[in-house]
This record gives C-alpha cells, structure tokens and sequence, in this order.
C-alpha cells in the first residue's frame, strides 16, 4: 500500500553554516565594532546577543538572510522574548523547530479526512504518516497539504509504493 511520511525537520548542517557565517559577518561588520553582538548555536536553540533591541534585530536580519541563502524555511525559526541580562545588554533565544507538534498533527489528520480522498493519516512520534490505494491521491494529499499549511514548513519522506 502506497504511504509516505509529512515531517518537519529542518537541515541542521545548514543552520550551523548560517550560524557560523553570521557569526563571521558580525565581527567583521563596522557597525558591530566594541559591542557586545554575538550570536551561539546550542543543540537546537541560537541565542542572539546585543546592546540594544536595534542591534537584535540586526542580527536577526543577517541570520535571515544566510539561511534564505542557504534555502532553510526561515518559518523553522521560534522567536523566544526579548530579555535583559546584566546592564543594558539583553539577548534573545530563538528556537529550531524540528518535527510535529501534537495539535498540528492532528490538524493535518482532520484536513485530510474531510479532503474526501480515499486515504488515511496516522500520527507517529513526530511525523504523520499517510497511506492510501493510490498513488495519485497521495499526490494530491501532498499538494493540498502544501496550500492548507501555510504556517509549518513541512517535507514529504519515505515516498512508498
């Protein structure tokens, strides 16, 4: 029976080198020159550190745009709030989504039910799996999938016949 796999896991390696090479832009940058900007990657979380709101947001621009660059969905990103550490510096922790959270499985669960395709899903660990008769139904699962989750960056796997 023909199945695949709706996952939403973003490729790590490519957010290191995106982190890695703001890093580099930061230090090399006039505007950064004797301040405390920096920017850290740890397991699946980067901290973004800055003097001021200002220069958060300028780091978090440059991150933007090294992932576009890199072709990561800038939508894997989860801002944390603003926080202020020690004097008038503050920092930001920004989140990697990585897999399916509960309640979005089983939004895609119910929009395929009521897509009236003659296909099933079922939520397994972090991922949804789909299966069905035919191949053209999955196909268009996958394409109603893509309109209908805007908000999540998903990627379709283990593609089976």
């Amino acid at each position: 029976m023909p199945s695949f796999d709706t996952v939403c896991e973003p490729d790590m390696v490519e957010v290191k080198n995106a982190v890695e090479n703001t890093a580099k832009e930061i230090g090399t940058r006039f505007d950064f020159k004797g301040t405390s900007a920096a920017i850290e990657l740890k397991d699946k979380e980067i901290t973004l550190l800055g003097d001021a709101d200002f220069q958060l947001q300028q780091v978090d621009e440059i991150l933007r745009n090294k992932l576009a660059k890199r072709n990561v969905d800038v939508r894997f990103l989860d801002k944390g709030p603003v926080a202020k550490v020690g004097g008038d510096k503050v920092k930001q922790v920004v989140k990697v989504k990585n897999g399916i959270a509960t309640e979005d499985g089983k939004k895609i669960q119910k929009l395929i039910k009521e897509s009236k395709l003659k296909i099933q899903a079922s939520i397994q660990g972090d991922a949804v799996r789909v299966t069905g008769t035919k191949r053209d139904d999955l196909q268009a699962a996958m394409a109603l999938l893509r309109k209908e989750m805007t908000d999540l960056p998903l990627s379709f796997d283990n593609f089976r016949d």
